[in-house]
């Protein structure tokens, strides 16, 4: 058994492979290349249950909205025509009809904003342009209005038939809100992907650590982003670092879409997984040209993709950004949209070496510039990737790109805020 040990720690990770490059190899197992449709599957469900949900399908509009001609303003139902030549200084007199009723000549009803443009109107005079003389039951118009003017005609703000979105559309509520208004109910969208989300260490406990414990951490942040990011996460009980044991525990979750381990990636003693994968399946990658977070080992068993991600919590956390995300939007059909960014100016040197994509935790703070408001990164002291209050209580990270050595102090850089994103 040493000198097994010996001889994987001599290996190492002399060849890391690329991010971009281990990325599209993960995702392109995990998925066929030629499929159309959400590989996990679709289902129908209530507009009200569709926030955050993918379309499977296409959508168009199944009713005109507005489905009827409405006024776009309070005031007068008119014909245009009464109103011809009408001024200030020389207005035209109507017959003020019955709000039920319809517009005949030299006739206006009162209409209020978003109300049905009563039969035979085809104007709006605004109640802004109107003196009502309300003891005679007459109204002087003093402004003359063109057809149309006012009203707002059938399908203005949607055509029936006309394309909304496409498939792979992540819901918004304003979507929902839409989609209601032009008649749908239920909604066909892609199953959310499953995650069997398994931490495995001899020395994680739940609480109460002694010497040379530590409590388990990593499977409830992953548990966590998983299921922000549109997924179903199932959170195991720490699993030991035992060969048979780690290999029922990925055996017992290949009935979900992805499963994921946090621990025991490496090639130390106790870094078992990267073989018990190869054992049951294939590791596809084995170490990776990113800073912190080499260590993670990418494999496929029985069609699943599993990823065995590093233990340190911040290498863990850049490596489930980096590749369980887009995995799970490959699953339902999608690709991940970018994190959002701040502009800012580096107060201190980023090193980094060539062939590594770095991810440097970052400190925002906001600042009076000549142009107005500007922000400041500060990378934050604890660098080591076991350090998780480094990106806990950081405001978001920078990208070193892999051709890089580093980063100079103030340079503009963009700090992705990769936690607020789903």
């Amino acid at each position: 058994m040493e000198g097994a040990d010996s001889e994987r720690k001599e290996a190492g990770f002399k060849e890391r492979t690329p991010v971009d490059e281990a990325r599209r190899i993960l995702t392109e197992a995990a998925v066929e290349s030629d499929v159309d449709d959400p590989p996990t599957g679709t289902e129908t469900v209530s507009l009200e249950r569709a926030d955050g949900r993918v379309l499977a399908a296409p959508i168009t509009a199944a009713r005109n909205v507005p489905h009827y001609q409405r006024a776009a303003m309070d005031g007068y139902a008119v014909r245009a025509g009464d109103t011809f030549g009408a001024s200030d200084r020389s207005p035209e007199v109507l017959r003020i009809g019955d709000r039920d009723g319809s517009v005949g000549p030299e006739t206006a009803v009162r209409v209020h904003t978003g109300s049905a443009l009563p039969d035979g109107a085809d104007a709006v005079v605004m109640i802004e342009h109107v003196e009502e003389l309300a003891d005679v039951g007459e109204l002087e118009v003093g402004d003359a209005v063109a057809e149309g003017e006012n009203v707002a005609p059938i399908g203005e703000d949607v055509a029936e038939g006309e394309g909304l979105y496409e498939a792979g559309h992540r819901l918004r509520p304003s979507d929902l809100g839409l989609l209601r208004s032009v008649g749908y109910g239920r909604l066909e969208v892609a199953q959310r992907p499953t995650v069997g989300v398994i931490p495995t260490g001899e020395e994680l406990v739940e609480t109460d650590p002694g010497p040379g414990e530590v409590i388990e951490t990593n499977g409830l942040t992953v548990s966590r982003m998983v299921e922000r990011w549109g997924a179903d996460a199932t959170y195991r009980d720490v699993v030991t670092d035992d060969a048979e044991s780690l290999r029922v525990a990925i055996q017992r979750d290949l009935t979900k879409d992805v499963v994921v381990t946090t621990g025991g990636s490496s090639v130390g003693e106790r870094d078992l997984l990267p073989e018990v994968i190869d054992e049951i399946g294939e590791v596809l990658v084995h170490g990776v040209g990113l800073k912190p977070g080499h260590p993670v080992c990418l494999g496929i068993v029985e069609e699943t993709p599993v990823l065995a991600l590093p233990g340190y919590p911040v290498a863990c956390i850049v490596n489930a950004v980096q590749f369980l995300r887009p995995t799970l939007r490959r699953l339902e059909g999608t690709t991940p949209d970018p994190h959002p960014t701040t502009p800012a100016v580096l107060e201190r040197k980023i090193p980094s070496e060539p062939g590594t994509r770095t991810f440097a935790r970052v400190q925002l703070e906001e600042r009076e510039g000549e142009d107005g408001p500007a922000f400041a990164a500060t990378p934050t002291r604890a660098s080591g990737s076991g350090v998780l209050s480094s990106v806990a209580l950081a405001d978001g990270w920078v990208v070193v790109d892999d051709g890089l050595e580093g980063i100079a102090e103030g340079e503009t850089v963009a700090v992705q805020d990769w936690e607020s994103h789903p």
